[in-house]
């Protein structure tokens, strides 16, 4: 991953940390920027690009974890690497249940850090994709009519023409159409292909779990 196309911001109410952080990360090629407070990032729009927090857990006002909360909530994709002096074990697993991708101890070796980062950058690109894929696939699944998609829950159900037919109250001619419709609006040559579609949309289908 280019380190020119990622974004670190540094999240900490002392100055000298923050802005030592960000010389050094800019010296190694990463665009960075610095910001006093957990309020004032939220109020920065978040990058167009592969992103991570390197964030203090102390601070006054809206704290780390309550900033974690908060990125959780907005369904952003800048992942999160907490730094503290003053580490505590229940704060650290709560960091790392809200899905922090690290938890420093300052003072921290710079490798350490690095580490850190090319894993948070690697995960904020993986969920940037995913979350491409996901809106494609719904832009796709909303071309459909209605009825157009009623069969395709069944189908994805692996319910047969006739079964299909018998559940709509039609016909097993016009039920072939409709599956044909909806083979060539979504672009797909098999039902293996509709079904990993429908997953990657995230929308319910009978017979599977997963929801909006």
């Amino acid at each position: 991953m280019k380190k020119e196309l990622s974004v670190i911001s540094v999240v900490d109410d002392d100055s000298s940390v923050r802005k030592g952080l960000v010389r050094l990360l800019q010296v190694t090629g990463y665009t960075a920027r610095n910001f006093d407070s957990a309020t004032s990032f939220l109020k920065h729009p978040a990058a167009d690009g592969p992103s991570c927090v390197i964030l203090d857990v102390h601070m006054p006002g809206l704290t780390g974890l309550e900033l974690q909360t908060e990125l959780t909530r907005l369904q952003r994709d800048e992942q999160i690497i907490f730094i503290t002096a003053h580490p505590a074990v229940p704060m650290s697993v709560q960091a790392m249940k809200g899905g922090a991708v690290d938890f420093l101890i300052k003072p921290f070796e710079e490798a350490e850090l690095y580490a850190a980062i090319e894993r948070a950058l690697a995960r904020s690109n993986e969920q940037r994709r995913a979350r491409s894929a996901r809106t494609a696939a719904r832009a796709l699944l909303d071309s459909l009519t209605p009825r157009e998609f009623e069969v395709l829950q069944l189908v994805v159900a692996g319910l047969l023409n006739k079964q299909i037919a018998d559940e709509l109250h039609s016909a097993i001619s016009t039920i072939k159409v409709h599956r044909g419709r909806v083979m060539e609006k979504l672009g797909v040559a098999s039902v293996p292909d509709l079904v990993r579609l429908v997953e990657t949309a995230g929308v319910y289908t009978p017979g599977k779990t997963k929801v909006v």
